[in-house]
């Protein structure tokens, strides 16, 4: 018989089981554990956890991101287990999920916050040209906005945007200009 070690992963998924378990018990949660599978994503780097449907075999499949579970205390990252247990209960008995009045009543019930803090840093930051305009938004793809920022407008004023590489502090405000930000950045984009 090996002796293997726990991973991480098993670390996560065994806690995020025993904190469910213990959400449905002191809430009285009409919530089936039997038809709710569990997953951690190595890949995840802004989403701290979703929550999956399989209409055909009526489960419910809640995906943890590890990196949330590394960068988060745990009463943060328990807070994202409750979130996802709403989505899996709301699944469980209308087939369908979503951020609605349904579910803001039951994640106040359950302490589960609506939205999960993001636990990586963005890699662009946008920010209106006017400088009466305070307006100000991160992205951490190279959204439409990110490549050609000259063909949007501020939401608040309708100034101009500019684009902040946050890693490298270089900026553009033209596609050109993200071209060549990119070009000039090489491996280090």
């Amino acid at each position: 018989m090996t002796d293997e070690a726990l991973t991480i992963d098993d670390e996560i998924l065994a806690r995020a089981r025993i904190h469910a378990r213990e959400v449905v018990d002191e809430h009285g949660l009409e919530l089936d554990l039997g038809a709710l599978e569990w997953d951690v994503s190595a890949r995840a780097r802004r989403r701290a956890g979703l929550c999956r449907w399989d209409a055909d075999r009526e489960v419910a499949t809640i995906v943890l991101a590890r990196r949330a579970y590394e960068r988060y205390e745990w009463p943060e990252f328990a807070a994202v287990v409750r979130h996802e247990l709403v989505h899996a209960l709301e699944f469980q008995r209308f087939g369908e999920s979503g951020h609605g009045e349904r579910f803001r009543e039951l994640a106040a019930k359950l302490e589960a916050p609506r939205r999960c803090r993001s636990f990586a840093e963005p890699r662009y930051l946008l920010e209106c040209r006017n400088g009466n305009c305070d307006w100000r938004a991160t992205r951490h793809r190279a959204s439409k906005p990110v490549r050609a920022p000259d063909r949007y407008r501020c939401g608040d004023c309708g100034g101009g945007l500019e684009v902040e590489h946050a890693d490298s502090g270089r900026t553009w405000n033209s596609g050109s200009g993200y071209g060549g930000a990119k070009a000039a950045l090489g491996e280090d984009w």
